[in-house]
């Protein structure tokens, strides 16, 4: 059995060559290309809150809920009628 040699941060870097040769022929199309739709987003969730949200639905009902209750952009807070 061979034994292999501790690299350590320095040995790394003279490893790496300033150029690589790929042959791109033999090449593979990307499996998941085309898979994702374009008119959506990708959100990485807080390990707390996706123990709330299990799924993707759960969190597109609560986010819905939230864009029905907000102000539409041209309509302003209204302001308290009582005396600072």
């Amino acid at each position: 059995m061979k034994r292999i040699k501790d690299i350590s941060v320095q040995d790394s870097d003279e490893d790496l060559r300033q150029e690589y040769a790929f042959d791109y022929q033999k090449s593979k199309p990307n499996r998941f290309a085309g898979q994702a739709d374009n008119n959506r987003v990708v959100v990485v969730l807080d390990p707390d809150v996706s123990e709330i949200f299990g799924t993707p639905a759960s969190v597109n009902k609560v986010l819905r809920a939230l864009i029905k209750n907000m102000p539409t952009s041209g309509s302003k807070p209204k302001r308290s009628s009582k005396a600072a």
